[in-house]
């Protein structure tokens, strides 16, 4: 369903579809590769993703509107708070993430900004 970047807002309109399914569901959709990901423990839970870089994000403008993908899940994301998480792997979305968290139910999906 995601074939670039800007495709991810054709997860937000077929957000139906991913609702009460597990998170794994969603990202096997999506085809680019995610640059950087972390872990809301905000109420209700998210998983922000990102097609760029924590470099590239650093290197565009302070106002830039980057392209976001946030997914609200049901569960309690406890592992990601700050310094949980090795500096080395902290903004990155890895295979060992995708066992833990895989089975988080989606609640909502919303989509941010552009490529």
């Amino acid at each position: 369903m995601v074939q670039t970047p800007n495709d991810v807002y054709k997860l937000k309109a077929n957000e139906q579809q991913f609702l009460n399914k597990p998170l794994k569901n969603l990202l096997k959709e999506i085809k680019p590769e995610i640059k950087m990901a972390y872990g809301s423990l905000d109420n209700p839970c998210y998983f922000a993703f990102r097609f760029i870089s924590p470099k590239e994000i650093e290197s565009k403008p302070a106002n830039s509107n980057i392209l976001g993908l946030y997914v609200y899940v049901k569960e309690v994301v406890d592992e990601w708070g700050l310094g949980k998480r090795p500096k080395e792997i902290e903004f990155i979305w890895t295979k060992e993430d995708l066992e833990k968290y895989g089975n988080f139910t989606i609640i909502r999906i919303k989509v941010l900004g552009k490529d």
